[in-house]
């Protein structure tokens, strides 16, 4: 079954999500798209995109849907694919964009455990807006703006017009601090590239090479590991495990990339929230070509140093099995 890609936009109170929303469901290449969005957001969708409604379902001049969540998030978006199974509605992705006070946490766990959605939809890209003019401020007073931000794939800044130069720098530098693997990118006068949005995600790109950061809020940082060598999948699940025993709740984002000893050429994909991680997929080639395992961990109090330590005793605990096994059949 080809699994529904999912894009969650997320940010604080008044930093442009609904505004990127609106311009961007007006391209084409959001045509069929159908979007979720909290019935008691900031502002619902302009006005002017609206042509009827029929109770949770609006549809919209652009020819998309817009489904207001009163509730559930994994009933809502159940009910959107039932009609789309149906033949009722008919859509390629979905949108969710979340209130401004909302912890991204929850939602990413769901769509990783939830009965109704782990078969069905597959997390596609993680976008946070945050606003050029009090995003500094807002970072540095607010936990939900952190979390929003560190648990992001990429990060639009709004509002780049009203900021100068020298406070659009600190910014960018608070953002790299928080989150060192996201991508990062203007919105020129409430207006991005589509692709950003709609982008398999940040995790399917060559561009975590990084180390860990000094903390910031928290103590909230980011860390990268690197392996040449491809891991034995069995030892995959093994390092998760262990991952969430020793950070459970402070590991807010796991994302990367994974080559499996017994499927090098293709690009394993791991998504993971504080103790829950999804099971493995797959990409049909390498970005750029460019094999090994790249994992982003993000989080409080993370570790490089023994993180990878872990990664590779489990890898040769596993490797060790086989040879046992092997030399005893």
């Amino acid at each position: 079954m080809n699994r529904v890609p999912v894009s969650l936009l997320t940010g604080f109170l008044g930093s442009g999500k609904t505004t990127i929303l609106a311009g961007l469901l007006r391209r084409p290449e959001l045509r069929r798209t159908a979007v979720v969005m909290n019935e008691f957001g900031e502002v619902g969708l302009d006005h002017q995109l609206i042509e009827f409604s029929d109770d949770d379902l609006i549809a919209l001049s652009t020819g998309c849907l817009c489904c207001i969540s009163r509730g559930d998030l994994s009933r809502t978006i159940g009910d959107l694919l039932s009609r789309r199974s149906a033949g009722e509605i008919s859509f390629d992705r979905i949108v969710v964009e979340t209130t401004g006070l909302a912890d991204p946490i929850p939602i990413l766990q769901s769509f990783m455990v939830d009965p109704v959605l782990v078969d069905r939809v597959r997390l596609a890209r993680v976008v946070a807006t945050v606003d050029a003019v009090v995003g500094e401020q807002t970072l540095g007073r607010r936990e939900e703006a952190r979390r929003q931000a560190a648990c992001a794939d990429a990060i639009v800044v709004t509002k780049g017009d009203l900021a100068s130069a020298g406070s659009m720098e600190k910014l960018i530098h608070q953002l790299r601090r928080l989150n060192s693997g996201a991508e990062i990118e203007e919105a020129i006068f409430g207006k991005i590239d589509p692709e950003f949005i709609l982008s398999s995600g940040g995790q399917e790109r060559s561009q975590m090479d990084v180390k860990e950061h000094s903390h910031i809020h928290g103590h909230t940082s980011s860390i990268t590991l690197r392996r040449v060598e491809p891991v034995h999948a069995a030892a995959v699940p093994l390092f998760f495990e262990a991952l969430a025993e020793v950070y459970g709740p402070r590991l807010l984002r796991l994302k990367g990339l994974v080559q499996i000893l017994e499927a090098p050429e293709r690009p394993g994909v791991v998504h993971g929230v504080q103790n829950l991680f999804h099971p493995l997929s797959w990409l049909d080639a390498w970005p750029n070509g460019e094999m090994g395992t790249a994992i982003t961990l993000i989080g409080e109090g993370l570790s490089a140093e023994f993180s990878d330590s872990l990664l590779a005793m489990l890898d040769e605990e596993v490797k060790w099995a086989s040879r046992l096994s092997g030399a005893l059949n």
